[in-house]
């Protein structure tokens, strides 16, 4: 008897970011931009520590919602960094960031239901939605005269109705660069508080912002029982990607569930990676703050090049490590990005992939070092002159 495969996950569309990567994945001349890491690997002191943990036997399962250490560690980690307290009691650990935002979305999302998603945003987000039976619906950011982004929450406003269980929003944002101001964050609060919404913040890129150390975020503003789930990750500040591993913070009723879910889907994350979370946790604030000199080093690069180009626009990203970048009469981005892996051996994103605002668009990815992004950026200005 043949197997009917359910139509939310049958008709999941392939991202097409790997649809152009995978043409060039292997290319010893290719300089990948495409995806979201540097090409920096995790800093010694906590490959250290993970060899540590292994060594002293942490090699056993444990707590599904995180081990009592780094939750607490995560907790004095956020609390230092905003305006209110977190408490451990509120973190759960994940296995990656991506972990976290499905673990809320099956949490949240009845089939029928929609979510609000601020768009142009990273795809894996709606298929989460889909996933579930849900219906994202992608939510424009505004833009100012000068190109960069704003909150649109009228636009928000006009997107709801009876079905709306949630709004997501990715700040600072992957791939626009734009950060939610602090304004912006508490006029969105007092929204999904006057309408019973959940808010799921994606806050993974809260350590790379270019004014200041840390983004405005949700955690300054909302009380413990706040609708507000955040979702972060050791991917980005602490040079992490392929760890796997996240936290989330949540209100009661949110954690509670957690665990059970957790256990009905990797039952935990690894435990000496857990461990060796503690120590990037406790001894990696100047390892996270020299990343984000990193990625400003690289932004200037990409930004002085790409500056008087005719044909391209982009706003200085305030946040995150990746320039969106809008090239005049482009209307097939996937196309234009396989014709500039082709002619160029660079590797880029196309806008499309973002969803609602993103087509014409571009993503290049400066979280590398100077020896990989000063040669791609040789043979890429010539191509967009």
């Amino acid at each position: 008897m043949a197997v009917t495969v359910r139509p939310q996950i049958q008709n999941l569309k392939a991202s097409l970011i790997a649809e152009v990567a995978m043409l060039g994945m292997g290319d010893p001349e290719v300089l990948p931009l495409w995806f979201g890491e540097g090409d920096l690997p995790t800093p010694r002191f906590i490959t250290d520590a993970a060899a540590r943990a292994l060594a002293s036997g942490e090699t056993f399962y444990t707590f599904e919602r995180g081990i009592p250490p780094l939750r607490q560690a995560l907790a004095e980690y956020e609390t230092g960094l905003h305006a209110k307290p977190v408490a451990a009691e509120r973190i759960v650990v994940t296995t990656a960031g991506m972990q976290g935002i499905m673990l809320t979305v099956q949490a949240l999302v009845d089939p029928g239901d929609n979510v609000l998603v601020v768009s142009p945003v990273w795809p894996n987000v709606a298929a989460a939605i889909e996933i579930m039976g849900g219906e994202p619906r992608a939510v424009a950011l505004g833009r100012r005269d000068d190109g960069g982004f704003v909150l649109d929450l009228a636009a928000l406003d006009r997107a709801r109705d009876g079905r709306t269980k949630a709004i997501f929003l990715n700040s600072p944002s992957n791939p626009t660069g734009w950060v939610m101001s602090r304004d912006e964050g508490a006029a969105l609060l007092a929204f999904i508080r006057q309408h019973g919404l959940y808010l799921i913040a994606d806050e993974v890129y809260a350590r790379v912002i270019y004014d200041g150390t840390v983004a405005p975020s949700l955690l300054d503003l909302v009380e413990p029982e706040d609708r507000v789930v955040v979702v972060n990750s050791f991917s980005k500040a602490w040079a992490m990607t392929g760890w796997r591993l996240g936290w989330i913070v949540a209100p009661p009723e949110i954690v509670e569930v957690m665990g059970k879910l957790i256990q009905y889907n990797v039952s935990g994350a690894p435990t000496f990676i857990q461990h060796a979370a503690v120590t990037a946790v406790r001894e990696g604030e100047s390892f996270a703050r020299s990343m984000t000199e990193r990625y400003r080093a690289g932004r200037t690069l990409v930004l002085d090049a790409l500056r008087g180009l005719n044909r391209v626009q982009v706003a200085p990203p305030e946040g995150a490590f990746y320039a969106f970048i809008k090239v005049d009469g482009i209307t097939d981005s996937v196309a234009f990005a396989k014709e500039i892996l082709a002619r160029t051996k660079v590797g880029l994103a196309p806008g499309a992939a973002f969803g609602l605002g993103g087509e014409g668009h571009l993503r290049l990815c400066f979280a590398a070092s100077a020896d990989r992004l000063e040669p791609a950026l040789e043979r890429l200005v010539p191509f967009l002159r």
